[in-house]
């Protein structure tokens, strides 16, 4: 269906900044909400911040005040800025978008995930 690339993990040492960005690909799909999640080694999954299509924006309790998310719907881009960024947040950051895709015979449902991006916040 829609793929998913992300951009932008790597390492940073702890204060530092980090952006993350994630393009859905698929010229026919109507993107709704878009999101992040992270899991973090031997954790559970967690959702980060997600964003729908005009702009409301959700923000986990962990990365207040620090993370915000943010998208181009002419793009169909969703960005992840991280601030002030801890140890804690080390983990593989997944890009998560719901939507529906136009096909030739009507129309589906989907949601795809991002392969996952790394970012390591050294102390």
């Amino acid at each position: 269906q829609v793929q998913l690339v992300e951009s932008g993990g790597g390492l940073v040492q702890a204060g530092g900044s980090l952006g993350l960005s994630c393009t859905a690909a698929g010229n026919s799909a109507s993107i709704g909400t878009m999101a992040w999640f992270r899991q973090a080694p031997e954790k559970q999954r967690e959702l980060v911040a997600s964003i729908t299509v005009r702009g409301e924006s959700t923000i986990g309790d962990s990365v207040q005040g620090r993370f915000t998310i943010s998208r181009d719907n002419a793009k169909n881009t969703v960005y992840l800025q991280m601030n002030r960024l801890k140890p804690g947040d080390t983990g593989v950051y997944f890009c998560h978008v719901e939507g529906v895709l136009m096909i030739d015979t009507g129309s589906k449902i989907f949601d795809s995930w991002g392969q996952g991006t790394q970012v390591i916040v050294s102390s």
